[in-house]
């Protein structure tokens, strides 16, 4: 019960903080026009940050007077809020300074052996950085471990870029992958550490789907982050080895494939993905994408 606790609080949370930040959001350096060239608010994910940092301070408030399970700031939940801040302020500088022009791991490396830093580049190995750290707090862990599990923090939180490809994609692949991973940590610390952050998430699904703003790599990246620290911090290491092939693989095949490419050739992928969409955009198909 706790869980759900934690995924109505974030929820609604960022709910009330979106139609707070509506004037925020319609500040001309946030708009980008998106698959149908539109004007959206991008970075509309910042809202997560935000609402986990809220749903936190609260947390602390209530455990000063006596209220609550834990007193403060669990070392899971500390955790989970330094993931959301790092990967979204990674993001949020992406968005807002990318010029798109160099797209995938190969063309970030590329353009560094011109001499330019991309902003993708700062995205991809400032994650590296932002997963090292998080693995090797409180307590520096083994050299193979702390590769694993960094690596794992990364790639999950690059995947959710990936997949911002289409209205909803995203936060609804992180749906299908949070059920199971929430079962598997039921109401223990880490469970109940990522649950705000999940709903807050899925809190923004409908505004996604609507086109009302994008979620953008400050939101992508982070609820991909917070998936991949779930897997870490609550799991053995069977299950993190397992998570890390797929990541590879699902990484790997972004550079030579498209993702949208393959979802409209598998009729039930096409189906979930256009689920709720608005009907431009199931008409569309994934002919365009976003930005």
């Amino acid at each position: 019960m706790t869980v759900v606790l934690g995924l109505v609080v974030g929820a609604l949370t960022v709910l009330l903080l979106r139609v707070g930040a509506a004037g925020m959001l319609r500040a001309p350096a946030l708009q980008r026009p998106n698959y149908r060239g539109h004007l959206l608010p991008t970075s509309g994910g910042i809202l997560i940050v935000i609402a986990v940092l809220v749903i936190e301070a609260a947390r602390a408030i209530l455990g000063a007077v006596g209220l609550g399970d834990e007193p403060g700031l669990t070392v899971e939940r500390s955790e989970v809020l330094f993931a959301v801040f790092a990967f979204g302020l990674l993001g949020l500088v992406d968005d807002l300074l990318g010029d798109g022009r160099a797209r995938g791991f190969k063309g970030h490396v590329r353009a560094l052996f011109h001499g330019e830093i991309t902003t993708g580049f700062l995205k991809l190995f400032g994650g590296a950085g932002v997963a090292v750290v998080l693995v090797a707090t409180p307590g520096f862990a083994t050299g193979r471990r702390l590769i694993i599990d960094a690596v794992l923090i990364a790639l999950a939180a690059n995947l959710g870029n990936l997949l911002d490809r289409a209205p909803g994609r995203t936060i609804k692949a992180a749906m299908i992958a949070y059920v199971p991973l929430a079962i598997v940590l039921g109401d223990g610390a880490v469970g109940i550490a990522i649950a705000p952050a999940m709903g807050a998430a899925f809190g923004l699904l409908p505004a996604d789907l609507r086109e009302e703003l994008m979620l953008g790599d400050a939101g992508a990246n982070v609820i991909g982050a917070v998936l991949g620290l779930g897997v870490v911090l609550g799991r053995g290491e069977a299950t993190r080895t397992t998570a890390l092939m797929l990541l590879v693989a699902a990484n790997i095949a972004a550079e030579v494939v498209s993702f949208s490419t393959i979802i409209d050739r598998v009729p039930p992928l096409r189906w979930l993905d256009r689920l709720g969409q608005r009907p431009e955009r199931r008409d569309q198909g994934s002919q365009s994408e976003r930005a």
